[in-house]
């Protein structure tokens, strides 16, 4: 074998998580003894609700670890279409629904079902990294629209015609969002999926903070439509990250293509993860969620005014998710070199803005309020201290 074969072009293009570094640094000031604050993870600090534990403990007990069907479990399929007639008032028949292994796994089915090398997708930027690598993983081109506080940091039905093109195939949409925590009305959430049909193409939309939203009107993309492709989570909202497990509502026209490829991608999610989730939508479990989404929310109206008075400008008040994505100019216009010296200063762990697109990145940092206030107001008084010490307010 040749060792200075390059490999796959696609790795070059599929940049890595900066705040990874930052984390593993982070982790060393802990093993030396240094106190750290954590808020660049977007991982909710509660463990998986005791209902959901009790049930996955009931599968591994009743030996309930073999194979399930690509597609998953029926029973879990069928919760799924409950929920989104409980929730949202939308039929979507089980047969559109796949369980996969995360979030992760119903984005590339989708994006493997749906575009081919060449293709364009368009996404907001900033944006959730993964989501355009998911775009390059299957060779197409994901093409970042810059956005700003004047649309929510969102996509509008106007902007995707005005940046749609003969190789445009889909729009990948986030709703709420990451990092900015920014919701789209439901009004033009309808004007977007109008315009990607119009246009022969097919919306991708990310709803994996649904649940974790605090006051602002939500509507799934499935009221708009039953030809957008739908993915969602159980990490987020139902607090189940390490199971890795989450689903994807495909178009009646896909259904068959994409449990093709999940037989030949995964062969299953995780079958007691699948169990467990059953647990999900029982009362016991929707309670301790909805008590969790209510911490949440309260610890976004105490972040958020912090930061603003230390100097922070975050134009506009996230609805959604645990993030708060605030523009650092008045302190720094290198946002990871910000980050990195935040940390050792302060043991202050936050997110640079250069893991989020290239839409004035280095002005932009994250914070993840996933932990209790105490601890966000611990972070908070060590970085007016370190920014005061630096007459920067």
């Amino acid at each position: 074998m040749n060792a200075t074969l390059p490999g796959a072009r696609r790795t070059a293009d599929i940049a890595p998580f900066h705040v990874m570094a930052l984390l593993a640094r982070a982790h060393e000031l802990e093993a030396a003894g240094r106190s750290i604050v954590h808020m660049e993870i977007g991982e909710p600090d509660f463990t998986s609700a005791a209902p959901i534990i009790a049930a996955g403990q009931r599968a591994l007990a009743d030996g309930r670890t073999g194979y399930t069907a690509a597609a998953g479990l029926p029973a879990l399929r069928q919760a799924i279409s409950q929920h989104y007639q409980d929730c949202y008032g939308v039929e979507v028949p089980a047969r559109r629904i796949l369980v996969t292994p995360g979030a992760s796994g119903a984005l590339q089915l989708a994006t493997a079902a749906w575009i081919n090398p060449g293709d364009r997708v368009l996404l907001a930027d900033p944006g959730y990294p993964c989501n355009r690598h998911f775009v390059r993983l299957v060779e197409g081109e994901a093409v970042g629209i810059p956005v700003g506080p004047e649309t929510g940091y969102q996509l509008t039905a106007e902007l995707v015609k005005r940046h749609w093109d003969a190789r445009t195939v889909a729009v990948l949409l986030a709703s709420p969002a990451n990092p900015t925590g920014t919701v789209v009305p439901p009004a033009e959430l309808a004007a977007i999926v109008a315009a990607v049909e119009a246009r022969g193409g097919r919306l991708i939309m990310d709803e994996i903070y649904h649940g974790l939203v605090y006051g602002a009107p939500l509507q799934t993309a499935l009221a708009c439509s039953d030809r957008v492709f739908v993915v969602n989570s159980f990490s987020k909202y139902y607090g189940m990250t390490g199971w890795r497990l989450g689903w994807l509502v495909t178009p009646d026209d896909c259904v068959s293509a994409v449990e093709k490829l999940a037989q030949n991608l995964f062969l299953a999610a995780s079958t007691p993860a699948q169990y467990a989730a059953l647990a999900a939508f029982t009362p016991a479990a929707q309670a301790v969620f909805e008590e969790r989404r209510r911490e949440f929310q309260a610890r976004r109206d105490f972040l958020l005014p912090a930061l603003r008075e230390l100097g922070f400008s975050i134009p506009v008040t996230p609805d959604g998710a645990f993030y708060l994505y605030a523009d650092c100019s008045r302190f720094s216009e290198d946002s990871y070199g910000f980050a990195l010296g935040l940390l050792e200063e302060t043991g202050v762990a936050i997110t640079p803005g250069i893991d989020f697109g290239q839409y004035r990145p280095e002005r932009h940092v994250r914070f993840a309020y996933t932990r209790a206030i105490p601890r966000l107001a611990e972070g908070v008084e060590r970085l007016r201290v370190a920014l005061r010490a630096k007459d920067r307010i």
